[in-house]
């Protein structure tokens, strides 16, 4: 079986968030698990001007699906990990980082050259898993061309619109499907709704939030397809999984080792000196700083966390939230650093007793697995991925998004905190909890194949 996925980001050669973790653990894995002499898995990027890695050229010409205005085109090859990573460079991605205003006509472009120079290398896949928006145009031109697809929404809010009247032309695609039942959304051009038309099955992150979007509240405006797809049997969740040796508290560059409580109050003192914090447990997020993460619940419901709280947090994003979080990191027991740091993301997973994460949404989520692989017990939201990986007897949970479910929540763990028995207990199953993807992986293979079958 040839297996190909098509995303925007790809870890360790780009990343800017969840899916780059996702292509960069997931194909590794099914390369690993499928061991037959024709198996082949491959992953298709951009070769941004950032990408870290030189790829091996394989060709470079123009397309004449793109035509002349185009320029050339280039295909670089890295293999690692039993992994074929294909890298399609376009003018258009030679600039500075991954995203940018206009990604609408960039992924156009490139998700009308992904066949072509697949066709050239005689390399074209059985099954083809297109991810989130900027794979949706790949995903409708592979079902034309006979392949069969899947495709994966790892975040509903983010679907690649633009003006239907100009983007038609962008796409490559007949005139049929641009109708009301194709591509065309409230009189934009829409890419996430691309990837579910065409797609022969949609999964989407975790079971939970594949149950949420077919709501309105969830939907963001695609229920009513998401609810036809459900009952068709094309929907359905699948957990992500965690790179878990990227993710090990014993192995960790960035921290002492430890495999155990005991072993983790070093990673616990190094975490407190850094930032000067006195000796009360240390609660943590480390998010993009955004409306969908809950970081302004976290801001409001700080005055009732600081008497029984240290917090830290990293990350960045909103202004508005980061100038509030700076303001509150003049307290001394409110720590912000701002930007991204992976570093000090690991230093801060082990040295934290506990983690929040007060999502308004949360399709799956890594942090509460990261963290609790470390022992640090997440306070979460009964949203998404977080309800289907944080066990009631290891996390704790609240149902509402306000200021002052996240405090009730975070309260109820502090208490429980000066019962040591039992957050050791809480703690001891965290850090015993299995997030491999291993299971995960096996559950998209079988899932190619029933596609394969039909």
């Amino acid at each position: 079986m040839r297996v190909m996925h098509v995303g925007a980001e790809v870890f360790p050669f780009s990343r800017s968030g969840g899916l780059g973790d996702v292509l960069g653990a997931l194909p590794a894995v099914q390369a690993r698990l499928l061991t037959g002499t024709d198996d082949e898995v491959t992953v298709v990027s951009p070769w941004y001007a950032s990408l870290s890695g030189t790829p091996q050229e394989l060709w470079r010409g123009r397309l004449p699906e793109l035509g002349d205005d185009a320029g050339d085109v280039t295909l670089g090859e890295i293999r690692q990990d039993g992994v074929r990573y294909l890298f399609i460079g376009l003018r258009e991605f030679h600039r500075p980082g991954l995203y940018h205003p206009d990604d609408v006509w960039r992924y156009s472009l490139f998700g009308r050259a992904v066949l072509p120079v697949l066709k050239l290398l005689d390399a074209l896949p059985d099954v083809l898993h297109g991810h989130d928006w900027q794979a949706g145009l790949t995903v409708a031109h592979a079902h034309l061309a006979g392949i069969r697809t899947t495709f994966s929404i790892h975040n509903l809010a983010y679907q690649g619109k633009w003006n239907l009247a100009e983007a038609s032309r962008w796409t490559g695609l007949p005139a049929w499907a641009f109708g009301p039942d194709g591509l065309e959304f409230h009189g934009d051009l829409n890419y996430m709704k691309a990837g579910l038309i065409f797609a022969d099955h949609v999964t989407t992150v975790s079971p939970t939030y594949a149950l949420e979007i077919t709501t309105p509240q969830y939907g963001e405006g695609l229920e009513g397809l998401l609810i036809r797809l459900n009952r068709e049997g094309r929907l359905s969740g699948i957990i992500n999984g965690l790179d878990q040796e990227r993710w090990d508290p014993r192995t960790d560059p960035h921290v002492p080792a430890f495999g155990d409580l005991e072993g983790k109050e070093a990673a616990r003192a190094i975490l407190r000196a850094e930032f000067g914090l006195d000796e009360a447990p240390i609660l943590a997020t480390v998010s993009r700083l955004a409306d969908q993460k809950g970081i302004d619940l976290l801001i409001e419901a700080m005055g009732d966390l600081v008497p029984h709280w240290n917090v830290v947090v990293l990350g960045g994003g909103d202004p508005l939230l980061t100038a509030a979080l700076t303001g509150w990191s003049q307290h001394p027991r409110v720590a912000f650093a701002q930007g991204l740091n992976e570093a000090l993301a690991h230093r801060i997973y082990a040295g934290a007793d506990a983690f929040a994460m007060p999502s308004r949404f949360e399709p799956c989520g890594l942090s509460q697995m990261i963290s609790m692989r470390y022992g640090t017990l997440p306070v979460v939201r009964e949203t998404g991925g977080l309800v289907d990986t944080v066990p009631q007897d290891v996390g704790f949970r609240f149902a509402d998004a306000t200021p002052e479910a996240l405090a009730a929540a975070c309260h109820e763990a502090r208490q429980v905190f000066d019962d040591r028995a039992e957050w050791t207990g809480r703690a001891e199953r965290a850090m015993s909890l299995d997030f491999s993807w291993d299971g995960p992986a096996a559950q998209y293979l079988a899932l190619y194949r029933r596609l394969g079958e039909g």
